[in-house]
């Protein structure tokens, strides 16, 4: 899904109370976007904002003191020349930041130029952290899978698996289990960095698990704060199949773990049976606990394999 475009107008408002910014000119331009070939070539956030720089163009340019004192000390001409580059950059905007005065010639530019530009008391450092942070997200690749994302044990699980299965039921088990919920049905999933997934909930279904006979429950409202999650990172899929898929498409004894590709990054999956009489919150609970394992480079497989290559040797 390609992500949404971003005008100055609305990066403005998204943190008008965060920054306490003030629009000082170029307010002509208020649907100002970020250039669509630079948010798709920027491996993230940190691409698409900075310190004034010459060399990277396309990006929110911020200026601090030492910026502005760069622009500020030298002859009027000089001055006049350095502003003036900051036009050729094409910046979608510019954020004077470290509570400085804008410089006149500055804002003359920004008013003939139309390119906004925001000043605030809050440090320069401070505000590329929050701008990258929120572009990071904003401009991230993202996809809706269908299942049930969860917090169990500190790892991000997305439960999948075939139609009529009784995921949202093993998820309101887990749940009642100590888990929390992060989205039940839809997850909407963002890669915010090259190896990272990122996890949350439409706002729709907000706190909100569906389980079949029952209705709509509000996970927040029966079992309280700690029964929720605001997003996770994604770490593992467990995959939920009937006895027939599992001895039709999966080995019963993997000699590699199993991955999954969500947004370019492998994901970690665990394939599960159910049966009747299994309890598969347990199962699901220690697939979670054999994943802690190997992220901790301890593989129980490899060294059965290791145990059963010394007793051959020395049954040999």
């Amino acid at each position: 899904m390609k992500p949404s475009a971003l005008s100055a107008d609305a990066l403005f408002e998204d943190h008008r109370e965060t920054l306490k910014w003030q629009w000082i000119a170029g307010s002509s331009a208020p649907e100002r976007r970020f250039d669509d070939h630079a948010v798709a070539a920027a491996r993230s956030g940190a691409d698409l904002v900075g310190h004034l720089n010459y060399i990277h163009p396309y990006r929110a340019q911020v200026l601090g003191a030492r910026e502005v004192a760069y622009l500020l000390n030298a002859t009027p001409e000089d001055c006049r020349r350095r502003v003036a580059r900051i036009v050729t950059l094409e910046p979608p905007l510019l954020v004077v930041a470290d509570g400085q005065t804008p410089p006149a010639e500055l804002v003359a530019m920004c008013e003939r130029a139309h390119i906004p530009l925001f000043a605030t008391e809050a440090s320069a450092a401070f505000v590329i952290d929050v701008l990258r942070a929120y572009l990071s997200r904003h401009f991230a690749e993202r996809v809706t899978m269908h299942g049930v994302f969860m917090d169990i044990l500190g790892l991000g699980v997305l439960i999948t698996g075939e139609s009529g299965l009784g995921k949202s039921e093993l998820g309101l088990e887990l749940i009642s289990r100590g888990h929390g919920l992060v989205a039940d049905d839809a997850v909407d999933l963002y890669r915010v960095n090259q190896t990272t997934v990122e996890g949350r909930c439409p706002d729709l279904l907000q706190n909100l698990l569906e389980v079949r006979g029952i209705g709509l429950l509000d996970i927040k409202a029966i079992f309280g704060e700690t029964a929720v999650r605001r997003k996770m990172r994604l770490r593992l899929i467990v995959h939920l199949v009937r006895q027939s898929t599992l001895e039709r498409d999966y080995e019963r004894l993997p000699s590699e773990p199993m991955y999954e590709d969500v947004l370019g990054v492998a994901i970690r999956k665990a394939v599960i049976s159910v049966v009747a009489g299994r309890n598969i919150a347990v199962l699901v609970e220690a697939a979670v606990r054999n994943t802690i394992l190997q992220l901790r480079g301890i593989d129980t497989y490899q060294e059965f394999v290791r145990r059963q290559r010394a007793a051959m040797l020395r049954d040999s």
